[in-house]
């Protein structure tokens, strides 16, 4: 009992497993084995936590500001809204059961002691903030060109639409991993959440929706093409690449 005081003003409180329950409840942590080998596991969880956090922290800053810059841009260039409420409100809840799912996500707990690296994350997420409005505007100008949406803005609705939450599904796949995408392996809700939506999002452009016209197939499959390739192509070497340059641990 006279451990309480100090487990309850220490940073990190720990009681071992045969401690009193008044220190239990004064801890940080209680170990539920005999010995101090449970304070490894502690640790290794509270690291793999916070890279999860990490990610999300991620994923929030880029997808931010590339629909927020984007679609700003586009209006001042354009004079119209390439996106709708209808578009927005799905965009948000379709891409809130992807973030929710990266607390589930299979990471590597990093090996040495972790610290916030504020400026680093910050200076990564603008950069693939900035790589995504630049290839949502080449794939936009296509779309008005080349698909003609210009003359429907209906259809543009959902164009624009398909974009923001394929790249945004993707985005997930490359700030999840530190290295290259392909170095872990995402968590089965994860990877089922990206597909689900995936195929929620071709089920729409079937469909008519208020200020969202179906479009065709061809243009659909355009679009998550191109995600692809600029997700895992460009913007994940990029990625690689500022870190190792960088020097920049996260």
């Amino acid at each position: 009992m006279n451990d309480a005081p100090a487990l309850r003003q220490a940073e990190v409180g720990i009681a071992v497993s045969s401690a009193t329950d008044v220190a239990k409840k004064s801890a940080s942590a209680a170990l539920t084995t005999e010995g101090l080998e449970g304070i490894v596991s502690l640790v290794k969880m509270g690291r793999t936590i916070y890279q999860r956090i990490i990610t999300w922290i991620l994923n929030k800053i880029v997808k931010t500001f590339q629909v927020v810059v984007f679609v700003i841009l586009a209006f001042l260039l354009t004079g119209e809204y390439i996106v709708s409420i209808s578009s927005m409100i799905l965009f948000l809840f379709l891409t809130d059961f992807v973030t929710l799912s990266i607390s589930t996500d299979n990471v590597r707990y990093s090996r040495k002691p972790d610290s916030w690296n504020i400026s680093g994350l910050v200076r990564i997420a603008v950069l693939l903030g900035v790589l995504m409005v630049m290839e949502s505007f080449l794939l936009l100008q296509v779309g008005v060109s080349y698909f003609e949406l210009q003359g429907n803005l209906a259809q543009l609705h959902t164009f624009v639409f398909e974009l923001l939450v394929l790249t945004s599904l993707f985005n997930v796949m490359i700030v999840r991993e530190r290295k290259h995408f392909w170095e872990s392996k995402p968590s089965t809700p994860l990877l089922l959440s990206v597909i689900s939506n995936i195929i929620v999002v071709f089920l729409v452009s079937l469909l008519a929706l208020p200020d969202m016209d179906p479009v065709s197939p061809v243009q659909s499959l355009t679009v998550l093409a191109y995600s692809l390739g600029t997700s895992f192509l460009i913007n994940d070497p990029v990625k690689v690449l500022f870190l190792r340059r960088s020097g920049a641990r996260l």
